[in-house]
């Protein structure tokens, strides 16, 4: 057994078995403070007791640097470098980077008083001019090109008013990139300051069992190319951004039985080269906008032959997002079949049930109910 209160003793857990080939690290009722992320490791699984096994990301550090990190360099230079200690996880920025260009990395070495090496290059320049800057910001539980792995039965508090934040391309409450073969089971992701739940380029990943609720970003992320991903029996809620934002190239989903409800932007969002995917018997209610939007691509880009079958989709929407579900855009081939869309309540508001562009082609709705909607179908 290993004893500590902290991320190191968790991560030591977690190397030692890896070390062995592999195997279970179960973690004990508490509260561990992370000041960096639980690194994922191949053939490792984390097993916490649901509801008392708690990570919680410690308050949150920025300094700006004091020289420009260059792309490709091993190190930063901070003009402040009060507070931060190696092992810490950081986030390397700059007003001009975002999504993938931000750096997130580990402090391995201090170098002198203001200048630490860390775990992997600068992915761009940060340019002092553009307010470049550092601050430990990083995902409460990770992986990097892992294996065979999963996570269950953990609560990652985020602690979001004390931390700074990162987008979710580069990390969130739990977050993997190009991993394969990962499971996330029976989490709980509260408060954190970006996405709930982030994976990126990564396959065959199961979102199950799992609540994301009260972050700043989105609550449920699968992007990047991901394929194969299964997102099932989830509750993604009051999230800042969409409930589910199927980013780029997602192919071959299956989205089943998830409650995505009152978030701030759309319940699901899709778009970008997101095609064969099976959307099904979803409780998509309360979003701000749109139940379920499809984002503006042109006809080669678009979110073709999805299937949405056996969802409720009602009470959203407001604004230019009038419409239950709201299609932007080129997209061929998607079916609607056996849904209820609308509002429970008659509203004198004009309300359609799907508001389409003539881009979108051979889309089959038919067979769904339609509740309290001026118009089921709107063509613009």
């Amino acid at each position: 057994d290993l004893r500590g209160a902290d991320g190191r003793a968790l991560q030591a857990a977690v190397d030692y078995v890896a070390g062995l080939g592999g195997g279970t690290v179960r973690i004990g009722p508490g509260r561990y403070e992370m000041r960096n992320a639980l690194i994922l490791r191949d053939n490792v699984h984390v097993v916490g007791v649901p509801g008392e096994t708690t990570l919680v990301a410690r308050d949150g550090l920025i300094s700006r640097l004091a020289m420009d990190g260059d792309a490709n360099q091993w190190e930063i230079t901070v003009a402040d470098p009060t507070g931060f200690r190696i092992g810490d996880g950081v986030a390397i920025v700059d007003d001009s980077s975002g999504g993938f260009t931000d750096t997130t990395a580990t402090l391995t070495a201090q170098l002198d008083a203001n200048t630490f090496r860390i775990s992997r290059p600068l992915y761009v320049d940060y340019m002092v001019r553009d307010n470049a800057r550092a601050k430990q910001a990083f995902p409460v539980v990770g992986g990097w090109q892992v294996k065979n792995a999963s996570v269950e039965g953990l609560v990652i508090d985020g602690n979001q008013a004390k931390c700074e934040s990162v987008g979710g391309c580069r990390a969130a409450g739990i977050y993997l990139f190009e991993c394969e073969d990962i499971a996330i089971r029976n989490c709980v992701v509260n408060d954190y300051d970006g996405d709930g739940i982030s994976f990126q380029v990564s396959q065959r990943v199961t979102v199950e069992d799992c609540v994301s609720r009260g972050n700043a970003g989105i609550g449920i992320h699968p992007g990047s190319g991901s394929q194969h991903p299964t997102v099932r029996n989830n509750l993604s809620q009051g999230n800042g951004a969409d409930g589910v934002y199927v980013c780029w190239r997602v192919k071959h989903g299956v989205f089943e039985n998830n409650t995505l409800v009152a978030n701030a932007r759309d319940g699901i969002s899709i778009g970008h080269k997101d095609t064969d995917n099976l959307f099904v018997g979803n409780e998509i209610t309360g979003n701000s906008r749109s139940g379920i939007m499809f984002r503006g691509e042109s006809e080669a880009m678009g979110a073709h032959r999805n299937v949405f079958e056996g969802n409720r989709i009602l009470d959203n929407g407001g604004g230019e997002h009038d419409a239950a579900i709201l299609m932007r855009g080129h997209h061929h081939d998607v079916v609607f079949r056996g849904n209820t869309i609308g509002y429970s309540g008659e509203s004198g508001d004009e309300r359609v049930g799907i508001r389409h562009g003539e881009g979108v082609l051979r889309l089959d709705a038919g067979e769904n109910e339609f509740v309290n909607v001026s118009e089921e179908r709107v063509a613009d």
